[in-house]
C-alpha cells in the first residue's frame, strides 16, 4: 500500500525525521489559512504518482491569496490519471543541494538495500550508475550508525550536514523496519543552510503486513480506470503509450510489452486477463481499453485456464455492440484455439 506524501511525512515526523512545516488542505480557503501561518509555501497535489512537478501538479505561492488561487487551480484536476482531491501546503524551502536517500528490498539477496545519491530531485532510475551508492544491510544486525556515516562520506559530505544525513538514514531504516515497508524514500533530501529536510517522502507498506499497522489509514491505489478494471477481477496498470494490450498471465503480458517496446511500440497499459475470466468480464475489459482511444489493440492469448473461444466471443461481442474502430491484432494459442479462430473467421476478424 502506497501512502500519500502527507501521510508518509506524518510517519516520518513521528519518527524524528526532518520534514517541512505544513498541512493538507481540501479547499482553496484551507490552503489560504495554512499559508497565513507559514508564509511562502509550496502547494503540492496529493496523488499516488511520481513526477508531479513535470505534470503541473506543484505550484508556489508568496502570499495567502496566491496560495488560495493555486489550490483552486490544482484541486479537481487530473494528474497521470489521478484526480487531485487534496493538496499539501508546506513551507517553501531554500534549496542549496539535493540528495537522494532510499531503502528497499533486494529480492535476490533477500536483504534491505540502502540506495543513496548526490543527484536528488530526479528519478533514481535516471541517475547514472556511477553516481549511485548501494549498501546491503544484514537484517539480523540492522543499520548501525557507522553505516550512515559511511554513506555520508561517500556522498562527499562533511561536518554537521554529514552528521544529520547519517542520522536521517538511521531513522529512515527504523521506519522501514517498523512499518514492514517495501520502500521508504526521500527524494529530494534537501540541504538548506545548516539543515537537511525531507522535501518529499514515500512510504510503501507491504500489503500482507497491514494487519499489524491499524494506525495507518487504508489508501486505495489506482486510477479510476484501474479500479474499474480491477472490479472485473483483472489486473490492470495504466501506461503512457498508445497501443492497448491484453494478454493472459503476468509473464506473457510483460513479455508482450517488452516486445512492443523493442520494436518501437508504446504500450498504453498492462492488462492480465488470466485466471479463466469469462466472456462478459473480458468484453467489458476490452470496452474499457477502447475508452482510452488507443491507436491500435493487441490481444495475445496463450490459452490454459483462459479459453481461446471465450476470448474470441468477447471480441465479437464488443465488435457487434459498439464496434472496434482501431486496428486489431489477435493471437490465440492453446485451449480451444481451433474453436476460437473459427469464431473470429465467421465474424470477419481473422485473415
Amino acid at each position: 500500500m502506497k501512502l500519500y506524501e502527507y501521510l508518509a511525512k506524518d510517519v516520518f515526523a513521528r519518527n524524528g525525521l526532518p520534514v517541512p512545516k505544513g498541512r493538507v488542505a481540501r479547499t482553496p480557503e484551507e490552503a489560504e489559512a495554512i499559508a497565513r501561518e507559514i508564509g511562502e509555501v509550496a502547494i503540492k497535489s496529493q496523488v499516488l504518482a511520481g513526477a508531479r512537478g513535470k505534470a503541473g501538479g506543484i505550484a508556489f505561492a508568496a502570499t495567502p491569496v496566491e496560495a488560495r488561487e493555486a489550490a483552486a487551480r490544482l484541486l479537481g484536476t487530473e494528474i497521470r490519471g489521478f484526480r487531485v482531491e487534496q493538496v499539501l501546503v508546506e513551507e517553501k524551502l531554500k534549496i542549496e543541494r539535493e540528495l537522494y536517500l532510499g531503502i528497499t528490498v533486494d529480492k535476490a539477496a533477500k536483504e534491505p538495500l540502502v540506495i543513496a545519491s548526490n543527484q536528488g530531485g530526479m528519478n533514481i532510475e535516471d541517475v547514472p550508475e556511477r553516481q549511485i551508492i548501494k549498501r546491503r544491510i544484514d537484517i539480523r544486525l540492522g543499520l548501525y550508525p557507522y553505516v550512515g556515516r559511511e554513506v555520508a562520506r561517500r556522498l562527499e559530505l562533511a561536518g554537521e550536514i554529514a552528521r544529520q544525513v547519517a542520522d536521517t538514514l538511521t531513522r529512515l531504516y527504523r521506519v522501514f523496519r517498523n512499518y514492514d515497508a517495501e520502500l521508504v524514500e526521500i527524494n529530494p533530501l534537501v540541504i538548506s543552510g545548516e539543515r537537511v529536510i525531507a522535501a518529499d517522502a514515500r512510504l510503501n507498506v507491504d500489503d500482507d503486513a497491514l494487519y499489524r499497522h491499524r494506525d495507518l489509514p487504508l489508501v486505495e491505489e489506482g486510477t479510476e480506470l484501474e479500479k474499474k478494471i480491477k472490479a472485473l477481477g483483472l489486473a490492470y496498470v495504466e501506461l503512457e503509450g498508445d497501443i492497448a494490450v491484453m494478454a493472459n498471465g503476468a509473464g506473457i503480458t510483460m513479455a508482450t510489452l517488452d516486445v512492443l517496446q523493442r520494436y518501437g511500440g508504446r504500450p498504453a497499459n498492462f492488462l492480465d486477463a488470466g485466471g479463466g475470466a469469462g466472456v462478459e468480464p473480458t468484453a467489458q475489459a476490452i470496452e474499457v481499453l477502447l475508452m482510452k482511444k488507443p491507436k491500435a489493440m493487441l490481444i495475445n492469448i496463450f490459452g490454459g485456464i483462459t479459453r481461446c473461444d471465450d476470448v474470441a466471443r468477447a471480441v465479437v461481442q464488443v465488435k457487434t455492440m459498439r464496434g472496434i474502430p482501431v486496428p486489431l491484432v489477435i493471437r490465440l494459442v492453446g485451449t480451444n484455439e481451433v474453436e476460437g479462430l473459427e469464431i473470429l473467421r465467421e465474424n470477419g476478424l481473422a485473415a
